[in-house]
């Protein structure tokens, strides 16, 4: 199908904005960047995955966040609710709702948020001045629409705004995804370009900080005759080196580059590590329309969270979904270290079931698996 001259100019403009948002944001180092809550698990499903939201086949609005070229007429009039218990007192979450507009494509609304909980004012010596809380904020509209069958694009725009302390920035950025979806195959692939954007007020005056890009390949399979469903995703295809080079690190800890009296086989395994750091792998068993069980294994979290005398499950992540009546409820657990797992629940819902207004979409795709 030939693309009209219409669409390729709109997204000719598309990439022109984006690209003025793109300096400073692409070949940042991973430390020193504002704004890290905006690359955290969207949902109890990506959680439960690995933490990176793929491509699929069940019109899940919030991997649609991730993947904006996910928005289609199917998730139009879905909501949906997030909340994470993370660490000590730090809690986040989410809401979106998706509306379709027809030949205009379909957008979402949605809203993010990081509380890091309440903390005392001292001074050195102990003296207590009261109590300051601190957060981050980011809202973000996204579209999306198909090109033909099988390709769509889609882009986020997002504000972000953060107050720690006596500290406070905000800034601008985007998301541009493309996808690939083959019904017949049930395979579904997407590539997109995260957090692209600059701070426009800085914490520290003329200390600008660059955002968290993240370019990310992710790629599904459901199999034909058996209730599973493979995932794959390869993030910071930016960055080959995505190792910590630590000035205090043991001996036989990884370090950039080569040392010199390495063997072969320790440099094919070097590489090997490089590689898998920036890979997650996600699986999922799908019996029914109504439950699914899902296991997801994050190696480069595995690598920077173990401790080496009890490794434990570090770096997995496991989770189900339930649908009861008309809403869909997600349960993800995530193994950061032995400290603890944050625990992730989503609730999502369509409003046209609910309440039956606006047009009738089917809250289940209506794509046909292929047996033969």
């Amino acid at each position: 199908m030939t693309m009209p001259l219409m669409l390729r100019k709109k997204i000719l403009l598309l990439l022109l904005f984006v690209s003025g948002l793109w300096p400073g944001s692409v070949f940042a180092q991973q430390s020193g960047r504002a704004y890290e809550f905006l690359g955290l698990p969207v949902s109890a499903r990506v959680t439960a995955i690995g933490g990176y939201a793929v491509p699929a086949f069940d019109n899940d609005i919030d991997a649609a966040l991730v993947f904006p070229s996910l928005l289609r007429p199917e998730v139009s009039t879905h909501l949906s609710l997030n909340f994470v218990d993370y660490f000590g007192d730090i809690n986040y979450g989410m809401v979106a709702f998706a509306k379709d507009f027809h030949n205009l494509g379909t957008f979402s609304a949605s809203l993010q948020y990081i509380d890091y909980g309440v903390f005392t004012e001292a001074d050195e010596t102990g003296e207590t001045f009261g109590n300051f809380g601190a957060g981050e904020y980011s809202f973000m509209i996204g579209w999306g629409r198909p090109l033909n069958e099988r390709f769509a694009i889609g882009s986020n725009l997002k504000t972000v705004y953060s107050s720690l302390y006596e500290y406070y920035s905000w800034g601008v950025a985007a998301d541009v995804s493309l996808t690939y979806l083959d019904p017949e195959n049930l395979i579904a692939a997407g590539l997109v370009a995260r957090n692209i954007g600059r701070q426009v007020a800085h914490y520290r005056q003329n200390n600008s900080e660059a955002l968290p890009f993240d370019l990310v390949f992710g790629i599904s399979k459901k199999l034909a005759n058996a209730p599973l469903r493979f995932s794959f995703v390869a993030h910071n295809l930016h960055r080959y080196d995505l190792t910590y080079q630590s000035p205090i690190a043991l001996p036989g800890q990884f370090y950039f580059g080569y040392e010199s009296g390495e063997t072969a086989s320790e440099r094919v395994s070097k590489v090997a590590d490089k590689l898998l750091r920036h890979m997650v792998f996600g699986a999922e068993f799908i019996p029914s329309q109504n439950f699914s069980f899902r296991l997801g294994y994050n190696y480069r979290r595995r690598q920077e969270m173990k401790i080496d005398s009890k490794m434990s499950t570090v770096g997995l992540s496991w989770g189900f979904g339930v649908k009861i009546s008309r809403f869909q409820l997600n349960y993800g657990r995530s193994n950061y270290h032995l400290a603890g797992a944050p625990n992730h629940i989503s609730i999502s819902t369509s409003l046209s079931d609910l309440f039956n207004f606006g047009a009738s979409i089917p809250s289940q795709p209506e794509f046909h698996e292929n047996r033969n």
